[in-house]
């Protein structure tokens, strides 16, 4: 079927994209995010999935899950304000709040949803956000939905930032807000430093723990504990989509913070919840990684190995302090060329191009998880060593 007359220049812009070697397709998977996975029925090693430490496949979750699916059904049968709250909706809500030392915390369908709505119901026009250049797309998307003023620092320049805040005129409530882990980079923000700016200024300060739930800290709760603030951020944003392996985001901070949330954030208010399956899952989840430091070791005893045998091949390797491990190859073309090497040697790991990372900046972001053994990092670094040889463009 051709496209309506009203909906041709969509055939414009996708030769454009075409063009710039950005476009994009899926790509199925048929199996779970385990170490190993089957793409059209041949099996891949998978280095490319946010499951940090293996728990989306755990039986103890899957069974978790599967308890809460024959008690309560698939669905949640609406937003948590009419008939889709649960006692596991707050159990989990309990969970999430002991977890990262705060007050209370309130669940999302989505980390994409937490910062949409919640950047939006902070700050609004007459306002300013400060925000790091690198943060990711729904912070950056909230802070447009918000129609505050948006100052973007570069990425991790504490300077920069203190310059900007200290020069910030007007009234107005003013809002940081900061990746703790950058999900294309893998480095981690100065917590610490970014509290003392918001305290010497009086900001409002929202972290967002996506990438560092489950991976830092003694007890795995993220950066602020890693840094040892948990006190210190009054606003503290995480998903249970990544190292939990489950489904999800939150909101954890102080009781008021949480009713607020829960009076003016249009996209919890209007979003049916969570179902029962998703939250089993992540409470099972949370006690997995609080009794179980030794997969965070594992994982980061990979990453090391993994990052010091691509520096010995000559890779351009991100100095990244998380389970992602980003190799960069400057332009589209030859990030699809060794993306596609690794594939025809069985390791899935996609190109990442823009709007991605920023032009010029392409890359393949590795990450490793707890479950990968150290046979499969030697064949994913055999893989990177053969494909080298394949890429002569960076």
């Amino acid at each position: 079927m051709e496209a309506p007359d009203c909906l041709e220049w969509i055939e414009d812009e996708l030769r454009v994209i075409r063009g710039e070697n950005l476009f994009r397709t899926l790509t199925e998977i048929a199996s779970g995010q385990s170490p190993e996975i089957v793409i059209g029925g041949k099996k891949h090693l998978l280095l490319a999935s946010n499951n940090y430490l293996g728990l989306s496949t755990d039986p103890r979750v899957i069974g978790a899950a599967a308890g809460a699916l024959s008690d309560y059904g698939t669905g949640s049968g609406g937003s948590r304000l009419v008939s889709g709250s649960s006692d596991l909706h707050a159990e989990l809500e309990e969970k999430i709040a002991r977890f990262k030392s705060t007050e209370a915390a309130i669940l999302f369908s989505s980390g994409y949803l937490v910062n949409v709505g919640t950047i939006a119901a902070l700050v609004g026009e007459g306002d300013t956000v400060f925000s790091d250049e690198l943060n990711h797309a729904s912070i950056i998307d909230g802070c447009r939905l918000s129609r505050a003023r948006v100052r973007v620092y570069p990425h991790l320049d504490t300077d920069s930032l203190r310059h900007m805040v200290s020069r910030s005129r007007g009234g107005g409530k003013k809002l940081i807000v900061t990746d703790t882990v950058f999900s294309m980079d893998g480095d981690l923000v100065d917590l610490g430093e970014i509290c003392s700016i918001a305290e010497r200024y009086g900001c409002m300060l929202m972290v967002d723990e996506a990438h560092a739930m489950g991976v830092l800290g003694e007890k795995g709760s993220g950066a602020t504990e890693h840094f040892g603030v948990e006190r210190r951020v009054p606003v503290v944003m995480g998903t249970l989509s990544k190292a939990v392996g489950s489904l999800g985001g939150y909101v954890a901070g102080s009781r008021s913070l949480v009713d607020f949330i829960r009076n003016r954030v249009r996209s919890y208010i209007f979003d049916t919840s969570l179902p029962a399956a998703s939250l089993a899952a992540s409470i099972e989840a949370i006690c997995i990684i609080e009794s179980e430091p030794e997969r965070r070791k594992h994982l980061m005893e990979l990453v090391d190995t993994f990052k010091a045998g691509l520096l010995e091949m000559g890779f351009s390797v991100l100095p990244s302090q998380s389970a992602i491990v980003p190799v960069l190859t400057g332009e589209p073309e030859a990030t699809l060329s060794l993306a596609s090497a690794l594939r025809d040697r069985g390791i899935y790991t996609p190109a990442v191009r823009p709007p991605s990372v920023p032009a010029g900046k392409c890359r393949i972001r590795a990450s490793l998880m707890a479950t990968h053994t150290k046979d499969q990092i030697s064949w994913a670094l055999e893989g990177f060593r053969d494909s080298r040889s394949l890429v002569k463009s960076f």
